[in-house]
Parts: structure tokens; C-alpha cells; sequence
């Protein structure tokens, strides 16, 4: 019997191709739930190698938008788009 591939692992798999990660981000904006998009950068990133292989600055941006999701329940627009652009999304 073929072992199945987890949900998350598919995601993860799928977010690597900077189309698919692009159509993703823009259904969870979509939805303006800050949850959620917390959960999909994160998602982003780890199909990027993760948190451990971005330059401290973009690190550093990425913390504060995850902050500023839990504290306000919003982002700014150009904090996105340059973390985005750090992943190779562009917007």
C-alpha cells in the first residue's frame, strides 16, 4: 500500500513553486483573517527553507509583520510586499 503524503507536506511541497505560493497568499488575503495569514507566510517560508535561511533583516521584518498580525490584527501593505519580495514572490 502507497504511504500518503500529509496535508501540510503537500502544502509545503506545492508553496516551493513561487506561482503556486503567489495564488495562496492572494486567497488567504483574501479571507483578512490575521490568523490565517500569519499561518500562511509561515508556511511560505518554511517551503523556503525556513526561518533559519533568511538574512537577519529579513528575519527581523518578518517578526515584526507576525507581531503587528497578533497585536493589530493588520499589516502594512509595503512590509508584505517587501518580505514577499524576500521569498522571490513578487507583487
Amino acid at each position: 500500500m502507497p504511504k500518503s503524503t500529509s496535508y501540510h507536506e503537500k502544502l509545503i511541497q506545492d508553496l516551493k513553486n513561487p506561482l503556486e505560493a503567489a495564488a495562496y497568499i492572494e486567497v488567504v488575503l483574501e479571507e483578512g483573517d490575521p490568523k490565517i495569514l500569519s499561518k500562511a507566510l509561515k508556511n511560505v517560508i518554511e517551503a523556503h527553507g525556513g526561518i533559519d535561511r533568511l538574512s537577519a533583516q529579513v528575519k527581523e521584518l518578518y517578526n515584526k509583520l507576525d507581531q503587528m498580525l497578533l497585536e493589530k490584527g493588520e499589516i502594512e501593505f509595503y512590509g508584505l510586499n517587501s518580505l514577499l519580495d524576500a521569498l522571490g514572490q513578487k507583487c
